[in-house]
């Protein structure tokens, strides 16, 4: 149990005074460009999916079945 009680001890006083916490300007300029990157991979994904999922049906005719449709023929 001793140990137990000096493991959470040593815990609490590791957060409280070894950690270096972040600003609140540090945070919010930390979540503005995990945003923006998380943007721009999903508009890289969206375009790949966008050109790998049209398909050629007939001459001059084109369908969109999107990557999912392409990769399982669906």
């Amino acid at each position: 149990m001793k140990k137990i009680v000096n493991y959470f001890k040593d815990s609490y006083l590791e957060l409280t005074q070894k950690v270096s916490w972040p600003s609140w300007d540090e945070l919010q300029n930390s979540a503005i460009v995990v945003s923006v990157a998380s943007l721009i991979i999903a508009l890289i994904v969206f375009v790949m999916d966008f050109i790998f999922g049209i398909q050629h049906i007939r001459f001059g005719e084109f369908i969109w079945k999107g990557l999912l449709g392409f990769l399982y023929g669906a």
